[in-house]
């Protein structure tokens, strides 16, 4: 369990489930959608031709039809196309056009190879990319339900819907994030040492409330300096009772910002880091282990008589490690507790903590089948084995 002070916007379309029942409008006129036909399989699926043009990341494109427009979308705006979808042994997987039916979607919320490649693009433009599988959905998992491997698309660009922008009347911070004071605050500001606690509402550039800390029993508190840059940054630069209204920049959000109404509570000096286990690369031979292969081995014995269910709300301290000894997230470092229902977290948690008693210290090698997946550069989130040291302080129920 990560502690984040705010969750990253997930992917919120894919390519091959964009809505397009109503496209949005565009800033130019969109093309007439071609007829519902099933396209044929591109001669040149396997491999990109000679002639196409290559960019840094190793997306490879084609200009099929030269487009009438003069703007290229940026990831931030909404796109209107027509696409299909080859793996490269010829194989279509997804087609808006044999759907009769354009798709429209956020750019900054599709596959990587999809974000670069359209903004390439002007409007009535049509173009062949051959992705490579680092930039689309990674290599071919048997079973996965989703196409591995290079992917080859043919996507024509009809409309662009530019995203709303924040005020002209903000300020910025010294990094570029528009904000505005909506309350002032009073005394010192919060060093980079520090424990903040700040309540928040997150919303999409069109209002939408995607999280909210007064929803939660408590504000959560986190270490300034492991805050995600721009709003560590915001934060910084604040006072306690102070409020702000922030626009943080997030590509896979609708319109490309998230609106933050921020508020900190107070902030304290940080608890000492927990050590770094000398076994965090991988478990002893004396650690046992459970039928998933979770590891584990007991710190510390426990006072308490029984176990807790996933059904069932625990309180606990913990930390959390990647296997090179990098801790990702504490909540000795916070010098607050985590409190949450046992099945809402991660496989490995949810088995692990009903193995223990109240009092108990325990810990836990979890692979990362149980944890949050293999390691994934850019995805803000531990990957690979986990080792995590847990105290279970209480079960809340």
């Amino acid at each position: 369990m990560i502690a984040a002070a705010m969750v990253a916007m997930p992917a919120l379309v894919r390519s091959e489930d964009a809505p397009g029942k109503n496209p949005p409008a565009a800033t130019e006129p969109a093309a007439a959608p071609p007829e519902k036909t099933m396209p044929e399989t591109p001669t040149d699926v396997a491999t990109a031709p000679a002639d196409a043009v290559k960019t840094e990341s190793g997306l490879a494109s084609k200009v099929l039809k030269a487009g009438t427009g003069d703007k290229k979308p940026t990831a931030a705006d909404t796109v209107t196309v027509h696409y299909s979808g080859w793996t490269t042994d010829g194989k279509m997987f997804d087609s808006s056009v044999s759907r009769g039916e354009p798709a429209s979607f956020p750019l900054g919320g599709v596959i990587a190879g999809w974000t670069e490649g359209l903004q390439l693009m002007v409007v009535g433009e049509k173009r062949r990319f051959w992705i490579p599988e680092d930039l689309a959905y990674g290599p071919v998992v048997a079973g996965s339900g989703r196409p591995g491997g290079m992917l080859c698309f043919d996507v024509e660009l009809l409309g662009i819907k530019e995203a709303p922008k924040p005020p002209a009347d903000t300020e910025k911070t010294a990094g570029g994030v528009a904000y505005k004071i909506t309350k002032e605050g009073a005394g010192e500001k919060p060093g980079s040492d520090q424990v903040i606690t700040f309540h928040f509402t997150a919303k999409t550039m069109d209002g939408q409330v995607v999280q909210d800390s007064r929803t939660q029993p408590a504000p959560p508190s986190v270490p300034l300096d492991k805050l995600p840059p721009e709003l560590g940054e915001i934060i910084a630069g604040m006072k306690t009772g102070e409020q702000r209204q922030c626009w943080l920049p997030e590509p896979q959000a609708p319109g490309g910002f998230i609106v933050a109404d921020i508020e900190l509570v107070s902030f304290k000096a940080a608890p000492p880091a927990p050590a770094v286990p000398d076994d965090v690369a991988t478990a002893p031979a004396d650690a046992k282990k459970t039928e998933s292969g979770i590891a584990h081995k007991l710190l510390t014995a426990g006072t308490g008589k029984e176990n807790p269910k996933a059904a069932d709300t625990v309180k606990v301290h913990y930390s959390g490690w990647t296997t090179d000894g990098k801790m990702f997230d504490s909540s000795v470092t916070r010098g607050e507790p985590a409190e949450f229902p046992l099945g809402g977290v991660i496989k490995g948690w949810t088995e692990g903590v009903q193995l223990m008693v109240v009092g108990e210290k325990r810990r836990f090698w979890i692979p990362e089948g149980l944890a949050y997946g293999p390691v994934v550069p850019g995805s803000g989130r531990p990957g690979g084995m986990l080792v995590f040291d847990i105290e279970l302080l209480e079960i809340v129920r």
